[in-house]
């Protein structure tokens, strides 16, 4: 028996291409002959990392195919025609409407990618998804077999790097109240609310603030120019759009935050919000989709987009440190959940349970 790991593109630092890679070891430490596959496999991977889907090998009928679903691709209908046992692991697909105006083909992605995913329901024998609100998700699409949440598995290893210097010389001891979000810059993380937030924070409260928003605008170019053109029209300063950056940046900038601000509309898991944690940064975030389950009772919730009710919160934790303390050891306390061994462990189990059930 093989246990094989199937996905459209295997990626270089994103959440899905983390995980993936990271479920390869936990397999192979437990003794069971794996790979991954993939149409796509980004070339900073080390060598011998995956293979190409297209060297795909015979799949036995009693192997297990575990298939990463995130997007719509051709790979999505292959899969029913491949041999063995299919566990789908799901890890959620944005709503196309927030691309209509902006990507073409990512719209066309994520519709298309809803549509298999419901259309993928019957040959499913089991499901993972890495949020209750993915099993959700997989419930209204259709999916009567067992689903089991488990977490993604974050590196937490990777945050204890050395962070880039130059930027934390440069933000990290100037007076200056440093407003932080991480995630591609794209429609269903909703950029403008966050900027909406800081520009009543920076007007009425504390004009030494800087709000930075981190993340890639590749491929959508034309929101990112919307979110340019919208700061200039508030004559708002201080609003820094780093782009794509080198992962020591990224570490820096989690470094110099005051407070980690997230109004995005739809996650499925929203990892940067434990990377926050992870530097001990106050997370403030809007209820939406998975962001309640992720936080687990953890960091702030805040009920709707309110500009003025999150402008206020930032000045509260800024302002208050017994808050700020509390809200810091709550947040220690929730990543204990995400511990790798215990992910990692509970993955394995799920595993040798789903072979159970054939033997």
């Amino acid at each position: 028996m093989k246990i094989f790991q199937i996905l459209p593109v295997l990626a270089f630092g994103d959440a899905v291409g983390n995980d993936t890679r990271a479920l390869k070891d936990a397999l192979l430490d437990a003794g069971y002959q794996t790979e991954i596959y993939a149409a796509v496999i980004d070339e900073r991977l080390p060598e011998g990392t995956a293979q190409s889907f297209d060297m795909m090998e015979k799949v036995e009928e009693d192997d297990i195919i575990i298939y990463h679903l995130s997007t719509g691709h051709e790979l999505n209908q292959k899969l029913k025609s491949l041999g063995g046992r299919k566990i789908i692991l799901y890890h959620n697909i944005t709503p196309e409407k927030y691309f209509q105006k902006y990507n073409h083909g990512a719209y066309l992605n994520c519709r298309n990618g809803l549509r298999e995913a419901r259309e993928l329901a019957p040959v499913a024998e089991f499901a993972i998804a890495d949020s209750e609100y993915n099993k959700q998700d997989l419930i209204r699409y259709g999916y009567t077999c067992d689903i089991k949440v488990l977490p993604i598995l974050i590196p937490f290893e990777d945050y204890e790097k050395k962070p880039n210097q130059k930027v934390i010389n440069k933000y990290g001891d100037d007076g200056y109240v440093n407003i932080l979000f991480t995630g591609r810059v794209v429609p269903n993380k909703k950029q403008e609310d966050i900027i909406d937030a800081f520009y009543y924070y920076k007007k009425f409260i504390n004009p030494k603030s800087r709000l930075i928003l981190v993340g890639s605008y590749a491929g959508i170019d034309r929101y990112h120019e919307q979110l340019e053109a919208y700061v200039k029209a508030l004559d708002l300063e201080d609003v820094l759009f780093t782009g794509q950056i080198k992962f020591d940046e990224i570490l820096a900038y989690y470094k110099v935050a005051d407070v980690f601000l997230c109004m995005s509309e739809h996650e499925g898991f929203c990892v940067p919000l434990l990377e926050a944690m992870c530097f001990d940064v106050p997370v403030i975030a809007r209820d939406t989709s998975a962001i309640a389950g992720t936080l687990g009772g953890s960091g702030v919730l805040l009920p709707d987009n309110d500009p003025m009710v999150a402008a206020e919160m930032i000045n509260r934790i800024v302002t208050d440190e017994k808050l700020r303390e509390t809200i810091i050891r709550n947040q220690r306390i929730r990543l204990k959940d995400f511990d790798n061994r215990v992910v990692k462990e509970t993955f394995l189990k799920i595993i040798r349970e789903f072979i159970g059930k054939r033997d």
